[in-house]
């Protein structure tokens, strides 16, 4: 009994070498990029953490910088933001705020140039609404109305459809075409939320021009 054991281990064995010896490299190399692919995702991990860390500490400058009014170092803060960390967040808050605080302070081109840049380099689409509609507005303030078209002419989500309507009715108004802003302010005071406070300051710009849409919406009913 205990040689039949013995055989039957043997047996066992040998089959077990002859697997090893005819998928044994393969099983080692495929081991390996399992465990070099869970090492590498590790590491990626912790240098995504540690890129985040340093683009808040950074946008905590450009914060500062921001608030204190200093344009120069809001430009050298937001310059670096934008060169070492340009995928992130941050960067498009920083970039947003660079421009509102540019605009603030006259600084028009260097305004313009951060909105743009997040219009074309944020990877939240929110930001990238926002810094459109910004930046669109800026535009109609320089007179670059071509470009304020070309800006607000992707359509944009329901949230920020109202505002973006809003802009295209303060562009027709520019040009001097008061019809077309009428047309647009009505379906910007349309889509905007009867809660939004927004939605005064659009009706105020109607009434302005003649136009009424709550009196109009009455008569329909």
């Amino acid at each position: 009994m205990s040689k039949h054991l013995d055989l039957e281990e043997q047996e066992q064995l040998d089959q077990l070498k002859h697997f090893w010896k005819q998928y044994g490299n393969f099983i080692t190399w495929l081991l390996i990029l399992v465990m070099g692919s869970y090492a590498g995702w590790n590491g990626y991990q912790y240098w995504q953490k540690q890129q985040s860390a340093k683009a808040a500490a950074l946008f905590d400058e450009v914060e500062r910088a921001a608030s204190s009014g200093d344009a120069s170092k809001l430009e050298r803060s937001w310059n670096d933001m934008k060169d070492r960390f340009p995928g992130t967040t941050y960067a498009a808050q920083s970039a947003l705020l660079a421009g509102k605080t540019f605009q603030q302070t006259e600084k028009f081109d260097a305004a313009l140039a951060a909105l743009k840049w997040a219009t074309e380099n944020s990877a939240d689409e929110a930001n990238v609404q926002l810094a459109r509609l910004r930046l669109a507005n800026l535009q109609i303030q320089q007179k670059n109305y071509d470009d304020a078209n070309k800006t607000l002419a992707k359509p944009f989500t329901p949230a920020f459809a109202g505002l973006a309507l809003d802009i295209q009715g303060d562009l027709f108004m520019a040009q001097n075409k008061s019809l077309d802003a009428v047309k647009a302010y009505t379906d910007a005071w349309t889509k905007l939320e009867v809660n939004n406070e927004y939605r005064r300051l659009v009706l105020a710009k109607l009434n302005a021009l003649g136009a009424d849409p709550e009196a109009t919406k009455g008569a329909s009913k």
